[in-house]
């Protein structure tokens, strides 16, 4: 006869419990050396847990195990004794809040933006020289040759990105979520870049407005653009089919990829290794409204920094920002241009003396 199974349950065999797969705990073990104990002291204190452990049942451990949480602890080895990044902060924050793990030091930001402004005035003197070398009178162009030399001066573009990647090259690979142009998943919840591009947008369209609103209550008039660079456009804008594209290239892909990949992509994203994330989204916001040389704008520049930059922290993805400032820009010439059409006086409604 075999003998019959008790009724009464016993705790499962030791190798059961160990097969069976645990939640854990993490636990860090960091290179520091300890003393290590006496022989003596270390035998009595083998021998101790040897006793306390044998007075414990299987079913005994399970049960305080569970009561102090669940878990078992898993080891792990950390031979840096690094402190945890930013980014690996608790997955509950804000993804709006989180910082980027940023892999230069100040050192880099500092050299990269003095690297950017050089670079931006002497491409320009460069250009400059060379059009006079070559002969070419601004005062005898057609419109369409300076909506060329215009697009053609856009070279800037290149030199500057070039600064920026020259530089940086030496930390690659770089993290996932730094200078990141992912066409993937536009519409995600938590991240779709094209979602956030129309949500941004829509924020800045709102919030311009009521500020400029704000602006022309408190000053009685409507300010004067004179030193806008929109102004100084006003006469390639609607003048022929090939300037509004050269326009359109310029404002609505050249620009946008320029200046989000240095004011959002490098200055903000690098400014978060030490400051929270908002204060770098208002830093590099008030950079970027300083960098267009207009005060009048400002405030208007100031709140599409803010705009942009949220979005961007949002998403990890530049290509949220980039299409928030492609289509402000392009929309803008788009609107003039079919004004302009419809015979109304643009100079007149920007408020352009």
């Amino acid at each position: 006869m075999f003998p019959m199974a008790s009724s009464s349950s016993s705790p499962p065999p030791l190798s059961l419990i160990v097969l069976r797969t645990l939640p854990c705990r993490p636990v860090v073990l960091s290179r520091q050396k300890k003393p290590l104990p006496s022989p003596k002291s270390g035998r009595l204190a083998v021998a101790g847990a040897e006793q306390r452990l044998l007075r414990l049942t299987e079913t005994d451990r399970w049960r305080r195990s569970y009561r102090r949480g669940g878990r078992f602890p898993c080891f792990s080895y950390n031979a840096n004794n690094r402190s945890p990044s930013p980014s690996d902060k608790s997955s509950d924050e804000w993804p709006i809040l989180r910082r980027w793990d940023v892999p230069w030091e100040w050192q880099t930001v500092m050299l990269t933006m003095v690297g950017c402004g050089v670079s931006f005035v002497l491409t320009g003197l460069v250009e400059q020289s060379a059009l006079q070398y070559v002969g070419f009178k601004a005062v005898e162009a057609t419109i369409d040759e300076k909506a060329e030399i215009l697009f053609l001066g856009q070279l800037v573009t290149v030199v500057l990105l070039g600064v920026i990647f020259g530089i940086t090259n030496t930390f690659r690979p770089f993290p996932d979520d730094v200078f990141r142009y992912d066409i993937k998943e536009p519409f995600k919840l938590q991240n779709g870049w094209l979602l956030w591009a129309g949500v941004g947008l829509f924020v800045a369209v709102i919030s311009i407005a009521l500020a400029g609103a704000a602006m022309t209550y408190l000053n009685g008039e409507t300010p004067e653009r004179e030193t806008d660079s929109l102004v100084l456009l006003l006469p390639l804008i609607g003048s022929s089919t090939t300037s509004t594209a050269f326009l359109v290239g310029i404002t609505g892909v050249l620009a946008p990829l320029l200046e989000e990949t240095v004011f959002r992509g490098f200055l903000m994203m690098s400014l978060t290794k030490w400051f929270p994330t908002p204060v770098c989204v208002l830093v590099s916001a008030a950079v970027f409204a300083l960098a267009h040389l207009t005060p009048g704008q400002f405030p208007q520049l100031f709140l599409l920094g803010v705009t942009l930059g949220f979005s961007y922290a949002q998403t990890r993805n530049l290509l949220t920002p980039i299409t928030i400032h492609a289509f402000w820009n392009s929309g803008v010439i788009l609107l003039l241009t079919f004004l302009q059409l419809q015979g109304y006086d643009i100079k007149e409604l920007l408020g352009a003396s």
